[in-house]
């Protein structure tokens, strides 16, 4: 296992800036999540990390063997550095065995019980080593390709959205798989998407990627519940933003007097605030100090249901409930805030 150190990380492209002096720690064994939208630098970043583009400035370690920087650039293929791709990158002419020990010593490629403790390692059974890649689904694609990067037990492994290609169902159990491969293998681990909730649900690390740097590094947990901004916040889940102003020892904004988390930097009383909040925060239910508004639409998503209300002064917010407790539109409901909420100045 081995930590990945990036520090100052700066790349262009015809010279245009793409990563701004990029900082990430990934501890050895861990798994990080990199999100960020389309287009972002991502997939440029692992290209540094893997040997397969040189930083302008900065340096990248993997454990204590700096591999670029400072006038060295350590060939990809001595890097230890495992590369899962978006499409997995399987040779179609080659059966699943000869796609797992490619790049092996040819030694170790007439090891077939590698191959099979491979196989298990990724969830699938042993008779799949003979198969071509156009007779497995996309799962079990995605999962030989990370046998193959696993094969030569690399320090890490770097995953670039790998489940995006994949439909619903298949997502979330292929996900979990390779979950259970990398930590079994343990693997220090990189996952680029854009997906929010796969970042949230498989890394025990999220960093935020905005116009090529790190807005927010944390744990799921820190960087959901408690964003550095606005963008951030809208950018990790649906979210209601409400003009709101410092009140009663609270912020008073169309839902009423609401309340920020305890230990928050509190407002001055001048200052115009943005106040977030997220569906699931709001409930239907009647309370001391609630809002009350009419049934705009529903959007029915089986277990969950959203429901756009229209508050008495024309505000729009919208409240998730369970699919079962769907109100009809045209329906007059109350609207409470249940909890703290996230609150920025405006700017």
């Amino acid at each position: 296992m081995s930590t990945v150190q990036i520090d100052g990380v700066r790349v262009g492209y015809g010279g245009v800036p793409v990563l701004r002096d990029i900082d990430l720690t990934v501890p050895s064994g861990t798994t990080t999540a990199v999100l960020g939208a389309s287009g972002g630098g991502k997939t440029t970043l692992l290209r540094v990390i893997t040997g397969f583009l040189a930083p302008e400035a900065g340096t990248v370690r993997v454990g204590e063997q700096l591999v670029a920087g400072n006038g060295r650039a350590v060939p990809p293929e001595r890097r230890g550095v495992g590369y899962v791709r978006q499409d997995g990158g399987l040779f179609p002419h080659l059966d699943v065995g000869g796609n797992i020990t490619f790049g092996m010593p040819r030694a170790a490629r007439r090891r077939r019980e590698r191959v099979g403790e491979l196989l298990e390692l990724v969830g699938l059974p042993g008779d799949v080593a003979t198969k071509r890649p156009d007779q497995l689904s996309g799962g079990q694609q995605q999962r030989v390709a990370l046998a193959r990067a696993l094969a030569l037990s690399p320090r890490v492994v770097l995953l670039d959205e790998p489940f995006s290609s994949l439909d619903t169902a298949l997502r979330a159990s292929t996900r979990e798989a390779v979950a259970r491969a990398l930590a079994e293998a343990g693997a220090t681990t990189i996952l680029v998407t854009h997906d929010q909730q796969e970042a949230l649900s498989f890394a025990d690390q999220v960093a935020i990627m905005r116009d090529g740097r790190f807005s927010q590094v944390g744990t799921p947990r820190e960087i959901y519940e408690s964003p550095v901004d606005v963008r951030d916040a809208a950018f990790l889940g649906d979210v209601v933003r409400l003009p709101g102003r410092p009140a009663d020892g609270g912020i008073s904004c169309a839902l009423g007097v609401v309340h920020t988390p305890a230990g928050a930097t509190p407002f001055a009383s001048s200052a115009v605030v943005d106040v977030v909040v997220r569906p699931e925060d709001l409930t239907l239910t009647d309370a001391p100090a609630c809002a009350h508004g009419t049934v705009l639409d529903t959007r029915y998503h089986g277990a969950h249901a959203l429901v756009r209300v229209a508050l008495v002064d024309g505000t729009e917010v919208t409240v998730r409930v369970t699919g079962r407790r769907t109100p009809e539109v045209g329906e007059v409901v109350p609207v409470h805030v249940d909890g703290p909420v996230l609150a920025y100045e405006y700017s």
